[in-house]
């Protein structure tokens, strides 16, 4: 997947910085055109020199090179780049990006170019971890940038902690799993229920939940990055999105299940999503008007201390989906608990013959409904994967990577 592929490493300064000798050699044994933009701090760590022998091109280090601005040089690094890896990159370089400075090559190329970013983390434990750091991070996700790592261990400094840059072969490992996804998910859809669905009693009172939509939502722009067509189906959220994305909006599970089954019917779905949180049960009987608390005709009677609503299950459009014999997408659902995880996500994953389940504990307050991070754990066939806590971008992608992984053959 890496054969011809322009790949162009930012190295900024930092100890892993000699790491990049390796990455660089693995990447040209892959068959990988490779460029280097070095920083000035960069280059107190590991020698232009050194880089250049084992990517066979000369270094870009200087934003204003004559020679090489004479041909607008950093406008050519930007546009020839397929992906920029950024590798290490130091909390400095994190916060330049963020904040859209462009004082020196690197920087100025990253705001230049409409090619994906990937942002390989390098900085001590304490550094990563602080608020100004992880907000960086965050808004970077949120503006597609690709986050790869960090790994745990020891570090340069003596600390022990989450900082370190990955290895060589796991970057490797991102690239090839990166140009890969985007190949074969080219030109195939899916289709993502989000949000909550409203099931009216009467003109103004409903039964709903706590759903944001978040996840879903995230779910669907990653698909779009990753190049499906993306259909989603959402419940009433305010929430933005891509262009890209085809929105459907319903208010009510049966109007869900109407507009599934349309899209099922009239489009190749080769991947569903059910992240919905859909009502388990709406009332039997709609009130045409507002259900008052004293009786109208009397005035002077006692307000009603008590009221018996009657309700009926609604349509379980994941398990519709799970059973169709004709035009079956991979079926994936979504479990929200509060106790007994594991052993109630396999009993979904099983009585509902769902392809994948991803479960998570909304007990929790740190993840689950509003939030904007989430963890969940994957469960299909005996085999489960863990997917720490994180943004729900990365966690969304996370999910798309492993659905790509374990159906290779399917889409």
């Amino acid at each position: 997947m890496l054969n011809n592929k322009k790949i162009l490493i930012g190295i900024s300064g930092g100890i892993a910085s000699y790491k990049c000798a390796e990455l660089i050699r693995r990447l040209k044994e892959h068959g990988a055109q490779v460029r280097v933009i070095m920083t000035e701090s960069a280059k107190e760590f590991i020698t232009p020199l050194t880089i250049q022998a084992v990517s066979g091109e000369p270094i870009s280090d200087n934003l204003l090179d004559p020679e090489a601005e004479a041909a607008m040089g950093h406008i050519a690094l930007a546009k020839w780049a397929d992906i920029i890896v950024i590798a290490p990159a130091t909390a400095n370089t994190i916060a330049k990006i963020t904040a859209g400075l462009a004082d020196d090559l690197l920087s100025t190329v990253c705001l230049a170019t409409d090619a994906p970013i990937a942002i390989v983390p390098a900085m001590n434990q304490q550094m990563y971890a602080s608020v100004a750091n992880q907000e960086n991070l965050k808004t970077l996700t949120h503006r597609e940038y690709l986050i790869w790592g960090p790994a745990s261990g020891p570090q340069a400094c003596g600390d022990i902690g989450k900082g370190r840059m990955i290895e060589p072969n796991e970057i490797l490992h991102e690239l090839t799993n990166h140009f890969n996804l985007n190949s074969v998910c080219l030109k195939k859809s899916i289709l993502i229920t989000a949000g909550p669905t409203i099931e009216p009693i009467d003109p103004v009172r409903y039964i709903s939940n706590h759903s944001s939509g978040k996840m879903g939502f995230a779910l669907a722009e990653m698909a779009s990055k990753l190049g499906y067509k993306v259909f989603l189906v959402s419940g009433p959220v305010n929430l933005k999105h891509s262009n890209s994305i085809e929105r459907i909006n319903i208010t009510t599970a049966d109007e869900m299940l109407s507009e599934v089954k349309k899209l099922i019917q009239c489009q190749k779905i080769d991947v569903f999503i059910g992240c919905a949180a859909i009502a388990d049960f709406k009332p039997v009987n709609y009130h045409e008007q507002k259900i008052k608390k004293i009786n109208s005709a009397d005035q002077t009677s006692k307000k009603t201390e008590e009221m018996t609503l009657t309700l009926t299950k609604n349509p379980d459009i994941l398990r519709y989906v799970a059973n169709l014999d004709i035009q079956r997408p991979f079926t994936v659902g979504f479990c929200a608990e509060t106790q007994n995880l594991e052993e109630n996500a396999k009993l979904k994953l099983i009585n509902k013959k769902l392809d994948l389940i991803c479960a998570n504990d909304v007990s929790k307050k740190e993840q689950g409904f509003n939030s904007d991070q989430n963890s969940v754990t994957l469960y299909w066939g005996n085999k489960q994967k863990e997917l720490d806590l994180a943004s729900k971008e990365k966690i969304a992608m996370g999910i798309l990577n492993h659905i790509q992984e374990i159906i290779p053959k399917k889409i």
